[in-house]
């Protein structure tokens, strides 16, 4: 407890922002805006398109209300968030979510790294305490795209599927998702290797208060869906040049076959060398698009680099 009072004196010496995407979460969002506000009275709440008195309550509850007319995704709706929390020109920035999973008690937990100069990007992980109560499921679902997600982006976090997370205004200048949906915390990994963005985790606890609105293998391949996507994005030399080379060297190997089905029987199996014409094809295609995206790629960073520091 004693540590606790400290961090939330250091917190509350600060100018903190707190950023709450929601959808449907009426049951939840008045007492985490509530709990919330002890930290901060500054408490954005982003209603996606509930359906809902999600928006209603939060604002009665003391949060600003952002609304969007449909349900555009988390990534949609943390864009919003924090645009708006960037007019405030805070000292850090703290997200998390509106279905009673996070405890806004350990906000300042969160944002202290941020705050002591440590860190631009700050994971809650359940699972740096060794208590972890995350279903086994759910578990297994977590190691692999924490796996996937460090393959991909070069970034290695226990819990890349976090929603408690705290940003430092560095963070915030460079920060704008591609990802609509809930693909978003993965595609945080990607922007912390291009912009070389400091990341700290920290040990919170996690509740599954409710069950989840989705299916959880349905919302699983939606991430995946949208780590692919990223993948494509963030390095198209990997998503289309690796694929390309294998293709290519395999329909160079079933080349080199035809030549020595040649060699001995002195005839053409012609159905094999279209096979290996049509690898190499598209092999090549493949090669030579991931090349040339990843050259587009580096262009766009370096004049969108040039543009942030005039």
């Amino acid at each position: 407890m004693g540590l606790q009072r400290t961090l939330s004196h250091l917190l509350e010496q600060h100018h903190a922002v707190i950023v709450i995407p929601a959808y449907n979460e009426e049951r939840f969002i008045g007492s985490i805006v509530l709990m919330a506000q002890q930290v901060s009275q500054h408490v954005i709440v982003v209603d996606d398109g509930s359906t809902d008195q999600t928006a209603e309550i939060a604002r009665l509850a003391g949060a600003r209300v952002e609304r969007h007319p449909t349900n555009l995704g988390k990534g949609a709706a943390l864009n919003t968030g924090l645009s708006l929390a960037r007019l405030e020109k805070p000292d850090v920035v703290v997200m998390l979510d509106a279905d009673g999973q996070h405890s806004p008690a350990e906000i300042s937990q969160i944002a202290s790294p941020v705050l002591a100069g440590q860190a631009d990007i700050v994971i809650g992980s359940r699972y740096l305490a060794g208590s972890s109560q995350t279903p086994r499921h759910r578990i297994w679902g977590h190691w692999m795209f924490n796996w996937l997600t460090k393959v991909a982006s070069g970034v290695s976090t226990s819990d890349s599927q976090s929603g408690f997370r705290a940003f430092s205004p560095r963070a915030m200048e460079v920060i704008a998702f591609q990802s609509a949906g809930f693909s978003v915390e993965s595609e945080m990994q990607f922007l912390i290797q291009q912009h070389k963005l400091r990341l700290v985790e920290v040990p919170v606890n996690i509740k599954y208060v409710d069950k989840p609105k989705r299916n959880v293998l349905s919302h699983g391949m939606l991430v995946l869906n949208g780590l692919l996507r990223l993948i494509g994005q963030y390095r198209p030399l990997v998503f289309f040049g690796v694929p390309g080379a294998i293709i290519l060297l395999a329909g160079i190997g079933w080349g080199w076959y035809v030549v020595e089905i040649y060699r001995r029987v002195q005839q053409l199996a012609v159905g094999y060398a279209m096979v290996s014409v049509l690898l190499a094809i598209i092999g090549s295609l493949l090669l030579a698009t991931g090349i040339i995206l990843h050259s587009v790629r580096g262009m766009l960073l370096d004049i969108g680099e040039q543009i942030r520091k005039r």
